[in-house]
């Protein structure tokens, strides 16, 4: 009996690691070699045998968010998988590790500041991601982090054909979210041109009531901005501060660049051991600890922000951001247009 229940386990484990093969095997014969895809990146299989059952999990839902990407960019209207140009506005957002063949897109509000340490420790600029001053990591006369904006065109291409490429993304609107209390609540003391210069702004042209300015910037002055089809206006007024709260197809052209990984917020405790050991730098750094409960998605909190925003600001924001949501897999928040 004993060894009976022992063939059976056998069989279900070589049954499971065959489905994972070949799910692995038609995602790698539908993505066309497009520009910036990692040679032999997708069409050598890991050496399944070697996996543990957890960790051929996260390879396959880590292969299924790349397929999803695709499948969006290729009938989407999202961009295009080859011959794009990549803007400098895109090329100034993705650091670089010359040392480790690493380029990391940054997507602000989705706990990029401590991606930013490892790569600065990769680099060599410091011993330790615990020796990094914190005024020291987003100076970047200081941090020893290059953009791939710095380098020649050739240079370039030859970067985003064989260096591994990730980004980390996080709930659309929960990421709006953060970045107005972030910017105009919490920290105007440390970067006062937010609630100085940008409010102000808003305020003027999306407040229902414009001759009242007090109480600062609101949620629903901030909605309204994003959610206006004319909005690129205030976005060239605004500068590059814009990186906190645009989409991350304009942020890292996901359409345009084959990432290897895509990590997400919400599962951050399984994507960070997951990028690191993919990266090959597990060895060398670990990412920094993850307070309990910060990366869970909070629909209340959600709820609550957008509880004064009209529907029809809340649907026009969504049209802006629905690709974010359809190529990372995330739901249409239908909650809030009821």
């Amino acid at each position: 009996m004993h060894h009976r229940w022992l063939l059976l386990l056998a069989c279900f484990w070589v049954l499971f690691m065959l489905m994972v093969a070949s799910k692995l095997i038609t995602l790698t014969m539908r993505i066309p070699e497009g520009y910036g895809m990692r040679q032999g990146s997708l069409t050598i299989l890991p050496e399944l045998e070697k996996m543990t059952v957890t960790e051929a999990r996260k390879f396959q839902i880590e292969s299924q968010r790349l397929e999803l990407l695709r499948s969006v960019c290729r009938n989407g209207s999202f961009g295009n998988l080859s011959h794009s140009t990549i803007s400098k506005f895109v090329l100034d957002r993705i650091f670089v590790s010359d040392k480790h063949k690493i380029l990391f897109c940054q997507t602000p509000k989705v706990g990029n500041t401590q991606w930013k340490k490892v790569l600065i420790v990769l680099n060599g600029a410091f011993s330790s991601i615990e020796d990094i001053p914190e005024n020291v990591v987003h100076d970047h006369d200081k941090n020893g982090l290059p953009r791939l904006s710095s380098y020649s065109v050739p240079d370039v291409q030859e970067r985003l054909n064989s260096y591994f490429k990730f980004l980390i993304v996080r709930d659309p609107f929960e990421r709006l979210i953060s970045a107005y209390k972030d910017k105009f609540l919490h920290n105007p003391r440390f970067e006062p041109w937010y609630k100085h210069n940008i409010a102000p702004v808003i305020i003027r042209k999306y407040r229902k009531d414009r001759t009242e300015t007090r109480g600062g910037l609101q949620f629903q002055d901030f909605v309204r901005y994003l959610g206006d089809p004319n909005h690129k206006f205030l976005d060239l007024q605004f500068g590059d501060h814009i990186i906190h709260w645009v989409t991350y197809v304009e942020l890292c052209a996901p359409c345009e660049i084959n990432y290897n990984v895509i990590g997400h917020h919400e599962t951050l405790e399984e994507d960070a051991p997951y990028i690191l050991k993919e990266a090959g730098i597990d060895t060398l750094v670990s990412y920094p600890a993850i307070p309990p409960g910060i990366t869970k998605y909070n629909q209340s909190k959600v709820e609550y922000y957008f509880s004064k925003v009209s529907k029809r600001d809340i649907k026009r924001l969504y049209d802006r951001f629905d690709g974010d949501f359809k190529l990372f897999g995330y739901k249409e928040p239908t909650f809030l247009f009821h």
